[in-house]
């Protein structure tokens, strides 16, 4: 299960159900994927195919919903 988060411009942002504990997003488009870390700070952790300029742009989005991201991170991953 990958619950969508929300979409933003042309990202997909979301979670995989079943990973690891540290606090992440994968972040997803027709031109390739992405995943960021938000914790001990964001980081961009694994790229596949997206360019320096939607990273940059992702990595904007993330910073500005950060706290969104991270509540549906508790709550999601609590049940």
């Amino acid at each position: 299960m990958s619950p969508t988060l929300f979409y933003e411009n042309r990202y997909r942002f979301f979670f995989f159900s079943r990973e690891e504990k540290r606090v992440h997003v994968h972040i997803m488009t027709s031109d390739g994927e992405a995943k960021f870390w938000l914790e001990p700070k964001i980081a961009l952790a694994k790229n596949n195919g997206l360019s320096q300029t939607d990273l940059t742009e992702i990595e904007k989005i993330i910073r500005k919903r950060k706290n969104e991201i991270r509540t549906r991170w508790e709550k999601h991953f609590k049940s």
